[in-house]
């Protein structure tokens, strides 16, 4: 099993990141996929999630309007678009993948800076 998460960076505020997660070893078009957040000294936070079939979403509160998910089960990723950068939404992203299991990726740093 693995989730690989890619394409953060740098970025400075006001500015845009696509963050993706490639998963492979497990049945993804099963599972409803969700993305964390975890910045130093806090909590892991829920940030977004999307059922198996990408028909529903979920975000939280402070991302709601700038952040956008979606998967591809043909190409077993999911995405998150994400727009109108802050400076607070600098953290590690995580994707997880839950069905009965949860499976964890490894994260990308997302550093949004001036």
């Amino acid at each position: 099993v693995q989730l690989v998460e890619s394409g953060g960076g740098l970025v400075q505020p006001g500015g845009s990141l696509r963050l993706s997660c490639a998963a492979s070893g497990f049945p993804f078009s099963a599972y409803g996929i969700q993305w964390y957040r975890q910045a130093p000294g806090k909590e892991r936070e829920l940030v977004a999630n999307i059922n198996s079939a990408g028909g529903s979403t979920n975000y939280a509160d402070s991302v709601k309007g700038r952040f956008s998910i979606s998967r591809d089960n043909a190409k077993n990723t999911v995405y998150l678009q994400m727009n109108s950068l802050k400076l607070e939404d600098t953290a590690m992203y995580y994707c997880s993948a839950i069905r009965v299991v949860r499976y964890w990726g490894q994260g990308t740093q997302v550093t949004v800076s001036s």
